[in-house]
């Protein structure tokens, strides 16, 4: 047993380990956007050895480290999910002075998950900060924009994160524009009050994308798994003003959704309404009845779950140091009630 002392100043290392880490990303975004291909590739290179000294991880009944994706592989996972924030560095920002989750780090992610042979989710918050039902904070450099200009810097910049993952050949293989937006996304004017507003924002990012990446599926994320009335509601407003998307994503949290049976009985209906995909984009508990439901949904609409912050949230399927949870072996079961079966169809 190491102290209490040792203990946290051995996680204070690690997390400086990665705070350099994403500074040294960051440089190498800067060089590269000043045509220094050398210099940018010095960057990478520190980077990745600041990442090599911090958060390890292990299988089960392993003691050498692994990479975490080709574990998360082995257990059945073939999509990871990344969320991208405006200027996350501000200092009301998600992570203020490191970036975490700025452009710079998404396209390191990004490079890492398509080497591991995996895809990815891309989830815009169009915020500097958490997006979710009870905050849709727009960045702080778009607070007083006007409306019009407003549209055009989401367009804008949906197509720059967009053309830097086409530059490095790791565009996202699904795309969401904003995150949990049942009641709108950068208020106060996309606020779901607002529905003519909020449509045209949306308008904004799907446009974006289009220009990029005319056919990866778009994802519009609601976090309402087990509220079927708020779900049509929403979704008949946005349809009605000419938004469409792909594939319907859904959170799934008990505390807040509902029962399991109103999640099946919500994913059924919108997929009878509307003919839609179905993903449950976010959730944590009850892995493995939520991952049934989904995939017990009619016409092989139910394409799958994303589980929210595996690594070391809630239900995590590693624990601080690394080391594999129980939690981790829910997913030998779906992958085997679930994935396996389904490839030998």
């Amino acid at each position: 047993m190491m102290s209490k002392k040792l203990e946290d100043a051995i996680n204070e290392q690690i997390k400086n380990e990665f705070f350099s880490g994403y500074l040294y990303l960051s440089m190498a975004a800067q060089a590269e956007a000043m045509n220094l291909p050398g210099v940018a590739h010095w960057f990478k290179v520190q980077a990745k050895e600041e990442q090599e000294h911090g958060m390890k991880f292990y299988d089960f009944g392993n003691n050498i480290p692994q990479d975490v994706f080709e574990i998360l592989k082995k257990y059945g996972f073939n999509y990871i999910r990344l969320r991208i924030f405006y200027q996350p560095e501000n200092p009301e920002g998600y992570s203020p002075r490191k970036g975490y989750c700025n452009l710079a780090q998404t396209l390191e992610m990004a490079r890492r998950i398509k080497k591991a042979g995996m895809k990815f989710l891309l989830d815009f918050h169009y915020s500097d900060y958490w997006a979710d039902p009870g905050k849709q904070y727009k960045p702080k450099a778009w607070d007083s924009l006007p409306f019009d200009i407003l549209k055009d810097s989401v367009r804008n910049y949906t197509v720059r994160v967009l053309r830097a993952l086409q530059a490095q050949n790791t565009l996202p293989d699904m795309i969401q524009p904003g995150n949990e937006i049942n009641h709108g996304l950068l208020w106060p004017e996309g606020h779901i009050s607002q529905p003519d507003h909020l449509a045209d924002l949306l308008q904004a990012s799907i446009s974006g994308i289009k220009e990029v990446a005319p056919d990866i599926p778009i994802m519009l994320h609601l976090a309402l798994g087990g509220q079927n009335d708020e779900s049509v509601f929403w979704l008949n407003n946005m349809f009605a003003r000419g938004i469409d998307c792909d594939v319907i994503g859904l959170s799934y949290y008990p505390r807040w959704h509902c029962t399991l049976d109103d999640l099946k009985y919500n994913m059924r209906d919108l997929i009878r309404r509307y003919g839609k995909d179905i993903i449950v984009v976010e959730y944590s508990q009850k892995k493995e009845e939520v991952a049934g439901a989904v995939f017990g949904m009619p016409n092989d609409k139910g394409k799958g779950c994303f589980i929210w912050e595996p690594l070391n949230t809630w239900e995590g399927i590693f624990d601080k140091n690394g080391k594999p949870t129980r939690w981790l072996h829910a997913y030998e079961n779906i992958k085997a009630m679930y994935l396996d079966k389904n490839s030998k169809k």
